[in-house]
């Protein structure tokens, strides 16, 4: 019985060095990172993707998860409770909803970005050249962002307004749930122009742009930025606001072909 008592203990004692030596021994686990959720307009989505790599590279600790769609349906979204820590809208009337409603952290927002809008169509195309151009006869569907709830839908009502043609245009639109899904029906030939982003169309190698809005065809399109007051992280959506601001993002918003809005 002595015998087998050491025997034990001798075992005992190398599964422990065991542990030792091979690093056997229980590691803690590592701490729970912060995840904050950004909603933010699809006409972004190339950029802040590249943005979201480069932050969680120096982050780690960080998890980002990324909601894009249409600014209107996003902030709808906000408006019904989803969890949101940073909402990024390609126009101001969105965020400003958000502020009357309260719904805001003080003194989050900011204006961040411009973007320029512009008709495109596919790329092998050549009866349209101008916003004129729509009404011919030959044009027989153009994309056009929903004005209810897509920016670059209303920005494109105020432009077609602003020329005289809105009625005709409209007569012929396929309205669209995001920018985006205009920029495809044009690229796939399901519409004979859309009026888009010039981000979108720096984007796409399928169409290219036949007229630029005038700037003063449309309101400014400005980019805004803010934290939502019901942010259960709000010290890291603060941090990431800031470096949307900071050098490197504003390097890669340029290199997609947005503007800064403030120098």
């Amino acid at each position: 019985m002595m015998v087998f008592r050491n025997t034990g203990r001798s075992i005992l004692a190398l599964l422990v060095l065991s542990a030792v030596v091979w690093g056997g021994a229980p590691t803690p686990h590592p701490a729970a990172a912060t995840e904050l959720t950004v909603s933010a307009a699809i006409s972004l989505k190339d950029a802040l993707d590249e943005i979201r790599a480069s932050y969680i590279a120096k982050h780690p600790g960080v998890a980002l998860a990324m909601n894009y769609g249409a600014s209107g349906t996003l902030e709808l979204q906000i408006e019904q409770g989803a969890p949101v820590d940073i909402f990024l809208s390609a126009s101001p009337k969105q965020m400003d909803d958000l502020q009357t409603k309260g719904l805001l952290a003080e003194s989050s927002r900011r204006d961040l970005l411009s973007n320029e809008i512009v008709l495109v169509v596919p790329k092998a195309s050549s009866g349209v050249a101008s916003f004129q151009d729509l009404l011919k006869p030959g044009v027989k569907h153009v994309a056009l962002g929903e004005p209810a709830s897509v920016p670059a839908g209303q920005y494109a009502q105020q432009v077609l307004t602003k020329m005289g043609i809105a009625e005709a245009v409209n007569a012929k639109a396929v309205f669209a749930k995001d920018v985006r899904q205009v920029l495809t029906y044009v690229e796939n030939g399901d519409a004979d122009a859309g009026i888009v982003y010039s981000t979108d169309a720096i984007a796409s190698g399928k169409v290219r742009v036949a007229a630029q809005a005038p700037k003063d065809s449309h309101a400014p399109v400005i980019y805004c930025v803010g934290v939502m007051k019901g942010s259960k992280n709000a010290p890291a959506a603060t941090d990431f606001e800031a470096y949307l601001s900071g050098a490197q993002a504003r390097a890669i918003f340029q290199k997609y072909g947005f503007g800064m809005a403030t120098p």
